[in-house]
């Protein structure tokens, strides 16, 4: 073998080692999480409909309801089902051979052997598939197998999906169509969210057919919604009747129901879809939508027949979680909206194309208190539209009218302004001139792709001579939900001289259309900010403090200090640490419970308040979830409230309090003591303090009990911690306690016991 043989077999073998790496550190973390769900299905149901719904998750054991928003949604019924154990497993796999063989027509002779009577019954828990087992079709016995007994033969079992909770849920025929937040509640607290969908058309459940000729399937009418999974190489397909001339909307939404998956590689259920006629010929394949991997159809029907769809994963991939929605109607979609916005407080119109649209033009809310980014959606018989987004701003408006591709022929606009306009064609670029005076700190920021436009924008700032000054492609932005790709630009520049100036946009790759539009801010800075929590939701013992992360989304160079607090919270909350340092983007929190617990969840805003150049601006907190894709990178989607669930104390928990809630003011390179309150009873327990992701060059030292006070040091290092830099220190606390029956000695195991987090410590280095 070659070098480069050598060269490319090590570099194999090293992807490996990364990645089982990545799985051995990953999958501990997954399964650590106290409280979480993995998938929902059904993910949706009808409005009016009963149904039942499967949700797989991880430490659910004692579930007792559900949360889910928008109200019109009551929960009946909610079972709790275990994975199976040894047993049990054994048991299935037995019936499920006696099952095949009776079907390939093999006598099999039951074992006469009775039980012993040592040994009870063996029994299922109630999950559909496992009480009717003598009559589920080929496909849906393997589905038994994927569900129930393959993922435990596998190296790495998905353990955050390995418990079930069933649902039984009535969704009142008024209830408002689309998007819910869906949460379990627990005595570990309430979970993660996931998507549930109330729609507007009829609904079915996969057909399971092993049938690689599609045939005997059944022959639906349209419009109709197909429910499914996706199991390791699995297919399927679902068969309707059209007739010619009707243009079609054949949607498949899969990540838009689970957005990220952290063990699966991209990091999402990549859908496929193909739709063939009657005759088995393909007549459209499609992978994904724009740069959205959700596929979609738009098929105008060229005869009247029977049309078959088929839905797979593109790697063959599957298992509980490839869960997916197939809708199949005359819904509207939208395509593009121009202009994509309009100024705030103004009565505004825009055209929209796409496809079923019932109107062309639509009024846009303008209203003051909507936001900077909108959405509203269009409806006809057939369902609810795609949502369509759209920005609201306060500067005047100006919208492109004439060729303008030059600086020879560009169009004149005068500052402040918000410019509306196409890349048209391939190959198409705008430019816009404006005077400016020296050292004027201009910024142009481009919405295309956070109003799901296709466009990926770069732009350039030239002189009068043509000369580029600065120029930008995509620039990152924490607060744009599910977008992966950041692809609209931003120049924040101080201009040199008076004078006129040129702004070009394009497209970053060439392409070009009608739906490729753009709004461009061209102003001055406009320093601001906003804030991120995550979790969306947060479990806290009563009396005890938990960490939360909180990002700080500046924008227009603000550099300020934050001040965070809560607005019109239940008496007894305590936000510690609440102060984000000036320049700093992200710190961590805690949040501190009263006494009292409660059987559901309480909403809480957090707000933000910040100083620029004198003027006081607050801005409420986002709460989001923070997602990991693929092993690595981590993605904040956007969640509709910030919950607290306050849980029952329990012996772990025990309630600490700070002596002092001053900021802890430490010379470079000296220590500080901190004495904190606890219970008397704990007094003469060993403790233990961890700082969590400390700051480079800070440490604990010499903990222990004085006058019924814990006490420790903070110590820093003067060579790593500089005068000026400021944090919140997160301390968990830990004791070695006994544990268990005591041993012939009389001795009891030790062991090292959580016993919560200290309040967030704020420190400065002076």
């Amino acid at each position: 073998m070659g070098n480069n043989g050598c060269k490319k077999v090590m570099v194999k073998h090293l992807i490996l080692f990364f990645f089982l790496l990545l799985v051995v550190n990953v999958y501990p973390q997954m399964a650590g999480r106290e409280t979480s769900i993995g998938y929902v299905y059904p993910a949706g149901g009808r409005q009016g409909a009963t149904i039942q719904i499967t949700i797989g998750g991880q430490n659910l054991q004692g579930v007792s309801n559900a949360w889910i928003t928008g109200g019109g949604i009551t929960v009946k019924n909610v079972i709790y089902v275990p994975p199976l154990n040894a047993r049990q497993r054994q048991e299935l796999l037995k019936r499920i051979e006696e099952i095949r063989k009776k079907v390939r027509g093999v006598s099999s002779e039951t074992s006469k052997q009775q039980p012993s009577s040592e040994e009870p019954p063996i029994t299922f828990p109630p999950h559909p598939l496992l009480q009717n087992l003598e009559n589920l079709t080929p496909k849906e016995i393997k589905k038994v197998v994927d569900i129930f007994i393959t993922p435990f033969r596998r190296l790495q079992r998905k353990v955050s999906i390995q418990e079930m909770v069933l649902l039984d849920i009535e969704i009142s025929p008024d209830a408002k169509p689309g998007n819910r937040e869906l949460r379990l509640l627990t005595p570990r607290g309430i979970t993660n969210p996931l998507c549930f969908q109330v729609g507007l058309i009829p609904e079915v459940l996969e057909e399971e057919s092993n049938d690689p000729s599609m045939e005997g399937l059944p022959v639906y009418d349209i419009p109709v919604l197909f429910n499914g999974q996706i199991m390791p190489g699995d297919v399927d397909r679902v068969r309707f009747h059209s007739v010619r001339g009707q243009v079609l909307v054949i949607e498949a939404q899969a990540r838009q129901l689970i957005p990220y998956m952290a063990d699966a590689v991209p990091g999402w259920f990549q859908a496929t879809l193909s739709i063939y006629d009657s005759e088995g010929k393909e007549l459209a394949y499609v992978d994904d939508y724009r740069f959205k991997p959700d596929p979609v159809i738009f098929f105008k029907v060229p005869e009247d027949g029977d049309y078959t769809v088929e839905i797979k994963d593109a790697l063959y991939r599957g298992r509980e979680d490839f869960v997916y929605r197939l809708s199949i109607s005359e819904k509207p979609f939208i395509t593009s909206i121009f202009p994509a916005g309009c100024r705030e407080g103004e009565k505004s119109y825009s055209l929209v194309s796409g496809f079923n649209i019932p109107e062309k033009q639509i009024l846009l809310n303008s209203s003051p208190d909507g936001g900077l980014i909108r959405k509203m959606f269009l409806y006809n018989g057939d369902g609810i539209s795609n949502p369509l987004f759209y920005e609201v701003d306060n500067l005047p408006e100006y919208t492109e009218s004439r060729p303008n591709n030059s600086i020879t022929n560009a169009e004149s606009i005068t500052l402040p302004q918000t410019i509306n306009g196409r890349i048209e064609r391939q190959g198409d670029v705008d430019v816009f001139k404006f005077k400016c005076p020296a050292n004027f700190e201009l910024v142009a920021e481009v919405y295309a792709r956070r109003l799901e436009s296709p466009l990926d924008s770069l732009v350039r700032l030239m002189d009068s001579s043509g000369k580029v000054l600065t120029w930008n492609d995509d620039f990152p932005d924490k607060s744009s939900g599910l977008i992966t790709h950041n692809a609209d630009s931003c120049i924040h520049f101080k201009t040199p001289a008076d004078g006129t100036y040129y702004l070009q946009i394009s497209d970053a790759q060439g392409y070009g259309g009608e739906e490729y539009t753009y709004r461009i801010r061209l102003s001055a800075a406009r320093p601001d900010f906003a804030i991120i929590i995550t979790p969306s939701a947060i479990n806290i013992p009563a009396g005890s403090s938990v960490p939360f992360d909180v990002y700080a989304i500046r924008r227009d160079g603000f550099s300020g200090p934050i001040e965070l607090s809560i607005k019109d919270a239940p008496e007894g909350f305590i936000l510690s640490g609440g102060m984000i340092p000036a320049g700093k983007n992200f710190i961590r929190m805690t949040l501190t419970a009263p006494s009292t617990s409660y059987d559901y969840p309480l909403t809480l805003s957090i707000e933000g308040t910040a100083f620029v150049n004198g003027e006081k601006i607050v801005r409420t907190a986002i709460p989001e979830e923070n997602m990991m894709q693929a092993f690595g990178p981590t993605h904040l989607v956007p969640s509709e409230n910030f919950l607290v669930m306050l849980l029952k104390q329990n012996f772990r928990n025990i309630p600490v309090s700070l002596m002092s809630n001053q900021s802890l003011k430490i010379p470079a390179g000296q220590s500080a003591e901190v004495y904190v309150k606890i219970p008397p009873r704990m007094q003469s327990e060993e403790f233990i303090l961890e700082l969590k992701n400390p700051p480079d060059g800070i440490s604990l030292e010499n903990t222990g009990i004085k006058n019924g006070l814990l006490t420790f040091t903070v110590k820093t290092d003067a060579d790593k911690v500089k005068t000026g830099f400021s944090d919140n220190l997160i301390v968990e606390v830990f004791t070695n306690s006994p544990v268990g029956p005591k041993d012939e000695q009389g001795n009891r195991t030790i062991q090292k016991i959580s016993r919560g987090f200290l309040p967030a410590i704020p420190i400065e280095i002076i």
